[in-house]
């Protein structure tokens, strides 16, 4: 709280002013400052020798989810889930209501297409493809498909950080895209003390942070996109709840409510998550 003298027509007027502080991001993405001793600063980031911590997963919520969706990407919006599956002859564009797991609205791909990753950006949907090279651009409101762009190699995840859109391909690189021209701007290279972090599947933008799924095992990274360094690590055991589910694949954000969700090929359930330290 400050105050503010002026002279409003020869008058001397005090105003009392109050100033708000924002502070981003759900408590729980502070928990890794905590583990590197670091108190202050709203954005931690890891010192380079550091050995990234790892994150539980608290459910917070659990949500129907369609059993026989391959999923590849995920978005959360408006108060809606994006999702994309995969699989030819079975991928698809979905918006779905999270507290019924209703579709409300699908696209299914050509049946040549293997659906891959999706991601929200202002009016526009952005998909990807695994193997042909393409991604499609569709309204976001009535899923009209508006254009498709190029991609060299294999689509895996996208996201946006809301100035470049981020692509993974399975290795160890991050590209960031221009989101008009879809031309790669900069790559950043993924590392822990250990070396190189490969097999970046689906993505996610959470409060400064990259969030990816690693394919074909039950962890999250957490990266600093200004380093590529690995901040933390997120293990899903314990998520998985049957015999038929597949791998976890899906990470989605609520940026207004703070809530942080993951969900898996096949799976029953969409899960909102809280992060605990281990312990």
């Amino acid at each position: 709280m400050r105050s503010l003298i002026v002279r409003l027509h020869g008058h001397i007027v005090q105003f009392t002013i109050i100033v708000f502080f924002l502070i981003p991001g759900p408590d729980c993405f502070q928990l890794i400052g905590s583990a590197y001793g670091q108190t202050s600063g709203l954005w931690p980031r890891p010192p380079d020798t550091a050995q990234p911590p790892v994150f539980f997963c608290r459910i917070v919520h659990a949500y129907p989810h369609d059993p026989n969706a391959f999923t590849q990407g995920l978005a959360f919006e408006s108060g809606y889930f994006f999702e994309g599956t995969g699989l030819k002859g079975q991928s698809s564009l979905r918006k779905i209501v999270p507290e019924t797991g209703l579709i409300v609205k699908l696209k299914a791909l050509p049946p040549r297409y293997f659906g891959e990753g999706v991601t929200v950006f202002k009016d526009r949907l952005i998909q990807l493809t695994w193997k042909s090279r393409v991604g499609f651009i569709y309204n976001k409101q009535s899923f009209r498909k508006l254009g498709t762009f190029s991609w060299p190699g294999e689509g895996w995840g996208i996201t946006t950080n809301n100035i470049h859109l981020i692509v993974s391909d399975g290795s160890d690189r991050l590209y960031f895209l221009d989101p008009e021209t879809f031309f790669v701007t900069h790559t950043i290279k993924i590392r822990d003390p250990t070396g190189p972090v490969t097999q970046l599947n689906e993505l996610e933008f959470v409060e400064g942070y990259i969030l990816a799924n690693i394919w074909q095992t039950d962890r999250i990274v957490i990266i600093v996109p200004e380093t590529g360094r690995v901040a933390a690590w997120i293990s899903l055991d314990g998520l998985r709840k049957g015999p038929h589910e597949g791998v976890p694949n899906g990470i989605a954000y609520d940026r207004k409510g703070g809530r942080l969700f993951v969900t898996g090929k096949r799976w029953r359930n969409l899960f909102e998550v809280a992060l605990v330290p281990d312990e």
